[in-house]
């Protein structure tokens, strides 16, 4: 917190390639930080920090209105088509440790895409990778964000009847983060009001979390 007046809340976008992590965390932002465009290779090489302007009317606390600002860390896709997973690993942890080493992290945010099956495979290496980035407690600071809801909705799927749908393995993993989602219509996150509930949500979480925040350090060789 920059002042009494004010909360800046710090999150990273993790996920595979073609997901669209670069363009939540640029709807996060309401800007276009991030270069984000369809590609048949990894588009992200390296980390990127974006931060948005002052936001208010979202969130007080102890009865006082605070100005809110989001900084997001954007990252190369894991697995990459250019890099290895020590390579994203490595420049990921050390993005984390130099931008958030101070203030923390309060959020790590897992980019899958809505209308895309989750197969154990998959899931199993974004847990390792989460793990490896975040240590024993990253279910307690990991939400998952779930990118394309507008197309799950053009196919005939209301949140609960996604869910009602969905894999066993995306079931178990949402359960693993305490219920911690929220779907991303692409179409609609660049308008104000649903960026804006996008937002209070994320700030429940946090909220959930006691405000805790997750301390990084560089590791050491």
């Amino acid at each position: 917190m920059a002042n009494s007046n004010e909360m800046t809340i710090n999150l990273v976008v993790l996920g595979r390639t073609q997901t669209g992590k670069s363009a939540a965390g640029n709807s996060l932002l309401g800007s276009s930080d991030f270069e984000s465009h369809r590609s048949p290779s990894s588009v992200t090489t390296c980390c990127s920090l974006g931060r948005s302007c002052r936001i208010s009317g979202i969130i007080r606390r102890n009865g006082c209105e605070l100005a809110l600002s989001i900084r997001v860390l954007d990252t190369p896709s894991y697995p990459h088509s250019a890099l290895s997973k020590e390579q994203v690993r490595d420049t990921v942890s050390s993005a984390l440790a130099h931008h958030f080493g101070e203030e923390g992290l309060h959020l790590a945010l897992l980019v899958l895409r809505a209308d895309l099956p989750l197969c154990p495979d998959e899931s199993d290496h974004a847990i390792q990778f989460l793990q490896e980035l975040l240590g024993p407690t990253w279910k307690d600071f990991t939400a998952v964000l779930l990118t394309h809801a507008d197309k799950a909705e053009e196919a005939g799927f209301s949140e609960e009847a996604y869910l009602h749908s969905a894999s066993s393995t995306l079931l178990s993993l949402l359960s693993s983060v305490q219920h911690k989602y929220i779907f991303l219509d692409n179409q609609k996150s660049i308008i104000k009001e649903e960026r804006v509930i996008v937002l209070r949500k994320l700030l429940n979480f946090i909220r959930q979390n006691k405000y805790r925040v997750l301390l990084l350090k560089h590791s050491k060789e």
